[in-house]
């Protein structure tokens, strides 16, 4: 770093994205992207109002917001779009975490959550998981501060029930619980029902994975118009046309375009259950997920050992390398082609180490 950067953010650890080879050469299964392209619409969608991009996108947003309240049967402004759900999340953090109101999620959760904590000078409570790598509810009833709970949770696959978040909302009535709902897609089960409800609940979504359009950058908070005037404050004091004309066009159309997203998320389901049952009988110990990934390791075979072994076999998952998740590696659920490739890699490397 320069000379010139700031003493506040000498010690702070950014978030490590997974690797992005610049060839084709990897089959890969380390970042959770949709084996599938986007819906025809969205692409149809995007390539029109690329002749549009010398005018600024909407920074209301609102047909998208409409298009968003139509198919959840809610109203446009019980939702604010963003650039990614990590700008949904980071809004959160700076809207509702102080010094009186630390930011509190599980030890073993989506990396940003920490990072975000740390950028902004927050004060955190972290929650150990269970062995098992499940949340207990009751650690979070109540949370003392804001909660932040990835469900299904990230990189573990698991998911809570809507009953056993609405415990840990009535637990928190004068806490905002947010709820990110990144992978609730593939087999979870969504809070959304619950906004007008639970007042201090926010959920956010992303496209990025069921809806295949993680490059597009498109996201959203839903929530009581109350909570969306307070993270729309945030986004107008940082950049009113956070989402650009092409990305914004591009939801519309996927939203057009349900069949195509829940077929694609049944074959993933598919996908992953078969891959689950084949690595298990390879001796892989493994969680329930409910996510389009698998959550691994093998008694023995050091996670990073399989890492490295696939890699050299032209195979990207994902390793962590955290005291807590050295064993395991996080395998993304891609085309059957790609996970026969997988299996076909995993059985030679546990023969070899035989």
């Amino acid at each position: 770093m320069s000379r010139f950067f700031s003493d506040k953010f000498a010690s702070l650890t950014p978030y490590t994205p997974g690797e992005q080879p610049r060839d084709a050469a990897y089959v890969k299964l380390n970042t959770n992207e949709s084996p599938f392209p986007p819906s025809p619409k969205a692409v149809a969608a995007a390539s029109k109002e690329a002749e549009r991009l010398m005018l600024y996108s909407d920074p209301d947003e609102r047909a998208l917001r409409e298009a968003l309240a139509a198919l959840h049967g809610l109203t446009p402004d019980e939702f604010l779009v963003t650039n990614g759900s990590d700008e949904a999340l980071y809004f959160a953090f700076s809207a509702y975490c102080d010094d009186r109101h630390p930011a509190v999620f599980a030890d073993i959760t989506y990396g940003f959550y920490p990072v975000f904590a740390a950028l902004l000078s927050l004060p955190t409570r972290v929650v150990p998981l269970r062995e098992d790598f499940t949340v207990n509810v009751d650690d979070f009833c109540p949370a003392g501060g804001t909660v932040f709970l990835a469900n299904p949770n990230a990189p573990t696959g698991l998911a809570l029930s809507p009953a056993e978040i609405e415990r840990i909302l009535a637990a928190n009535p004068d806490s905002v619980v947010l709820v990110d709902e990144a992978y609730v897609d593939f087999g979870a089960e969504s809070v959304l029902p619950l906004i007008r409800r639970r007042p201090n609940l926010l959920v956010v979504q992303t496209f990025s994975k069921s809806r295949s359009m993680a490059g597009a950058r498109l996201g959203f908070a839903a929530g009581s118009p109350e909570l969306i005037a307070d993270l729309n404050t945030i986004r107008c004091s940082i950049n009113p046309y956070n989402v650009n004309r092409m990305t914004l066009a591009a939801g519309i159309g996927a939203l057009a375009d349900e069949e195509y997203t829940h077929r694609n998320c049944q074959t993933i389901i598919k996908t992953r259950t078969r891959v689950l049952a084949e690595m298990r009988k390879m001796g892989f110990w493994a969680t329930e997920s409910v996510t389009n990934f698998l959550f691994v390791r093998h008694p023995a075979l050091s996670g990073e050992a399989l890492y490295r072994a696939l890699r050299e076999r032209g195979i990207l998952v994902r390793h962590f390398g955290t005291p807590a998740l050295n064993d395991y590696n996080r395998i993304t659920v891609g085309s059957d082609a790609q996970m026969d490739t997988l299996l076909g890699a995993v059985r030679s490397i546990l023969e070899e180490k035989s």
